[in-house]
């Protein structure tokens, strides 16, 4: 079957509809469907954009807060950890009780705890609010890729899936502009606090129209509600083994790293269980079955997470490096940065429009790009002490954001072309899963080599060595990305 076929060969239930929801027929796509899209990826920018809006706010935190690095660390990847462990659940939810039920409550308490983290009087009180943060946009996100499971078919879906991927890349990459203009508009001292605050009143105004628009369950369709407890905690506990042993090193902590140890223990413990659900004819947290029935989704979720493993320390480390060490201001520092946005928004869309088109090549091509740009830049910006210099980092930022924003959309679309719709959130929450972890992992090693040789050498040569290993790590997600391809050329 060829790639195109791929595409075109995904399930075609329609959409199931709210309450009033106008249709055309059995099986017609819901004529809404646009503005649910909307809808979704503007609550997908704001839960996304909390990953990495804090990072120019560390300064501002450590002293509004009188914190040591330790715990401000807590507040970056706490967020990051419950996150990624509530993803693949918050997903299954969304398949059982409907997507508008789950966004729902996901969003009032990413609310609440925004305003408790804006409000908060001592940093526990952060880190308490963040982790709960994490948890509420871990019930959110899956909704997004499975109301485009099952609101989109064919080519509109891989168009749904780039707006997707420009979600995702442009709200990474905006993060550090935003919080640079609030803390210079609000102050040092306080002008964190604003990062969090920003996000109750959009939150609140999202929530009309995702009780109007997004559809629920149709109380007619056969959809089974029972939960998998037991692999939700078995998944819960793997992920957490990596992901806490990241978190730890990320704080100069590298004791924890003997959890990592456990870990395929417990990945096989969660397969074994949920192979045992199936066979029992139960209603699986994931059907483990997916990746090896559905062309592509094994492949897709190696390939996004090795990509956010390179991908993500980017920004990291840059933030660093722009203010510790070359002085740049929080604002500065996210205008610096702006080009990969402008690169991630220009190529997402076009790359979704052309994927049924062009394939798993796509992927491949782009990852070349994001790593010539990174190479690019691993020289401009440690050089850039003029105009001119600075401008060179910008363009070498742009091409890699260029690459980065034909990454995210076509792997996801071909990833789930064939995954049914009845199990699409919680596929997609799968791969985001992956994205999360590799997200976590690949910030925790570029800081590692930055501040390892930072202790060497001077703040350009630390730079260098960051991005050299994010270049490496890409490096990897290519090669996954070449098998894939492949793979693909000789099924068809």
């Amino acid at each position: 079957m060829s790639e195109q076929a791929h595409v075109d060969a995904a399930p075609t239930e329609g959409a199931a509809g709210a309450p009033g929801a106008a249709a055309t027929g059995p099986g017609a796509p819901d004529p809404r469907r646009w503005r649910i899209l909307g809808v979704t990826l503007a609550v997908g920018f704001m839960v996304l954009l909390d990953v990495t809006i804090v990072n120019v706010a560390i300064p501002s935190m450590r002293s509004g807060l009188d914190a040591g690095a330790g715990e401000i660390q807590w507040v970056v990847s706490g967020y990051a950890l419950a996150f990624g462990l509530t993803l693949v659940t918050g997903g299954r939810l969304g398949d059982a009780y409907g997507r508008r039920r789950l966004m729902v409550v996901g969003l009032v308490g990413f609310v609440a705890a925004s305003a408790v983290a804006g409000s908060a009087p001592t940093v526990e009180t952060v880190v308490a609010a963040r982790l709960a943060q994490g948890c509420a946009a871990g019930l959110l996100t899956p909704q997004s890729s499975g109301l485009i499971q099952t609101l989109f078919r064919g080519r509109e879906r891989g168009i749904a899936f780039g707006l997707f991927g420009l979600t995702v890349s442009v709200s990474s990459a905006i993060g550090p502009v935003l919080g640079g203009v609030l803390i210079a508009a609000f102050g040092a001292a306080d002008g964190w606090r604003w990062i969090f605050l920003v996000n109750v009143p959009i939150g609140l105004v999202l929530l009309v129209p995702i009780a109007r628009l997004v559809p629920g369950r149709e109380r007619e369709a056969e959809v089974d509600t029972r939960l998998d407890l037991w692999g939700a905690v078995l998944l819960g506990i793997t992920v957490l083994l990596v992901l806490l042993p990241v978190v730890r090193l990320e704080a100069g902590q590298r004791g924890a790293l003997v959890l990592l140890a456990a870990v395929p223990a417990a990945a096989a413990a969660f397969v074994w269980w949920e192979r045992r659900v199936v066979r029992r004819g139960g209603a699986p947290l994931l059907d483990v079955g997916l990746l090896r029935r559905v062309p592509g989704y094994a492949s897709g979720i190696a390939v996004g997470t090795l990509y956010f493993t390179g991908f993500t320390g980017v920004f990291l480390v840059m933030s660093v490096y722009l203010q510790d060490g070359r002085g740049l201001s929080a604002l500065q520092t996210g205008l610096v940065l702006t080009p990969f946005a402008v690169g991630s928004a220009v190529a997402s869309p076009l790359a979704g429009r052309f994927v049924d088109r062009v394939g798993r090549l796509m992927t491949v091509l782009a990852l070349v790009t994001m790593m010539v740009g990174i190479g690019c830049l691993s020289v401009t910006a440690a050089r850039a002490d003029s105009a001119g210099g600075w401008v060179l980092a910008g363009a070498s930022l742009l091409l890699a954001g260029l690459g980065g924003g034909a990454v995210v959309s076509p792997n996801m679309t071909l990833a789930l072309a064939e995954v049914p719709t009845r199990m699409g959130g919680a596929a997609g929450a799968a791969l985001q899963t992956g994205q999360r972890i590799g997200a976590a992992v690949g910030a925790a090693l570029v800081m590692t080599a930055y501040h390892l040789a930072l202790d060497e050498s001077e703040p350009g040569t630390a730079l260098r060595a960051a991005l050299g290993l994010s270049a490496a790590l890409l490096a990897l997600a290519l090669a996954a990305a070449v098998l894939s391809w492949r793979a693909a050329r000789r099924e068809s």
